[in-house]
């Protein structure tokens, strides 16, 4: 099974804390959307025999896009790729876009997962975070979205400077309470180039406190835990049934495709990825030219990459499959630089469910720390 991901690279306005490639500028829309077509159909061969089991809108801010707009790139896509019957697809949306209007119209197209940007459900996080939608958005939308949707995500942003315990408690349970089956959570983090490196660079915003954004962290894990949502990756918390098909493919390491300009495309062997800019994208399409930078992954590359995605997950890193994919010399590595945090209980090696292979994993304690770790297990 693989996947496909589309990168609409459009927004209302620029999040402060955001480095993913947009446009605030709508006027190449057209164009953009017609190039999304035709790069679907220049790269029909690269998942030749592969069923398509998710689709996936990114961004930017897919749900600017209308829903002929998001149709048109649906057919593309069953004109000249396999599809299975019943394929997630998932449409990432703003609040302020999700009117009750829009939500009706989008009920009845295959759209049939929502990932919706809440972030926060207090005003003033919302401002300084300069998000497009308001509180009462945030809470509109949701309310209406679940009358129709069954298959909702939301994303919600922890860590953020004066941010107590209390108001993080109260942004989880209001997620709560709407009945959602699936949160995307993540740390506030600096990105360098953005607005928010800047302003914290100037002193006009504080600066991140690591300690807060673990003990709300810490939180999450709890209070989610209480609400039957299973911790399945690092930011990722779905009750059963409720998992990301589509993330789940990329830690599992499965091939996809990403179209559109600034998305990355796998394919085990090789990682490719599209110019960042709106205006060269076009002109290369239109020409029949993929505007693509393609790196071979060596054995390092790959090892690296495994160690790096599994970790994040319950599934962790297989050992046998390190041996068996990678080699012995792998193995070894891995179980020496591991060590040192299992004797700290960052690690541990446990049997994998349902299988005789063991797996390396990511304790509670260690979680947090995941990226850190991971890293320092890398081949270099």
């Amino acid at each position: 099974m693989s996947g496909i991901y589309i990168h609409i690279p459009f927004c209302k306005q620029a999040c402060f804390y955001c480095d993913f490639h947009f446009s605030t500028s709508m006027k190449k829309k057209e164009e953009l959307i017609q190039a999304l077509v035709k790069e679907l159909e220049i790269r029909k061969e690269e998942l030749l025999n592969q069923e398509i089991e998710t689709i996936y809108f990114g961004g930017g801010t897919p749900s600017l896009l209308s829903n002929e707009e998001i149709e048109l790139l649906l057919k593309a896509i069953q004109k000249h790729y396999q599809v299975i019957e019943n394929p997630e697809i998932t449409l990432e949306a703003n609040p302020d876009d999700l009117t009750e209007d829009r939500i009706v119209s989008l009920s009845k197209t295959a759209i049939n997962r929502l990932s919706i940007g809440i972030q926060s459900f207090f005003e003033e996080d919302l401002q300084s975070m300069n998000r497009a939608h308001n509180a009462n958005e945030a809470e509109k939308c949701l309310e209406i979205a679940r009358q129709y949707y069954d298959n909702i995500t939301i994303d919600l942003i922890y860590g953020i400077p004066n941010m107590s315990l209390e108001k993080w408690h109260q942004n989880l349970q209001k997620a709560f309470r709407f009945g959602i089956n699936h949160i995307s959570s993540y740390a506030l983090t600096v990105e360098p180039k953005t607005a928010l490196a800047t302003f914290i660079k100037k002193g006009s915003y504080p600066p991140i406190d690591e300690d807060l954004a673990l003990e709300h962290f810490n939180h999450l894990v709890s209070e989610t835990g209480k609400q039957g949502f299973v911790h399945y990756e690092t930011s990722n918390f779905g009750k059963p049934n409720y998992f990301s098909k589509h993330n789940t493919s990329y830690w599992k390491g499965k091939s996809y495709i990403g179209i559109g300009p600034s998305a990355h495309s796998f394919s085990k062997t090789q990682r490719s990825w599209n110019v960042a800019n709106n205006t060269k994208y076009i002109q290369d399409i239109q020409k029949h030219i993929l505007p693509s930078t393609v790196e071979t992954l060596s054995t390092k590359d790959r090892y690296n990459e495994y160690v790096m995605t599994g970790l994040r997950t319950i599934w962790g890193v297989s050992l046998q499959k390190i041996e068996q994919e990678f080699g012995e010399v792998y193995l070894k590595y891995i179980l020496k630089a591991s060590q040192k945090y299992i004797d700290q209980e960052l690690l541990e090696v446990k049997q994998a469910a349902m299988e005789t292979t063991e797996i390396l994993k990511t304790t509670l304690k260690g979680a947090f720390l995941v990226d850190g770790i991971a890293s320092e297990l890398f081949m270099i």
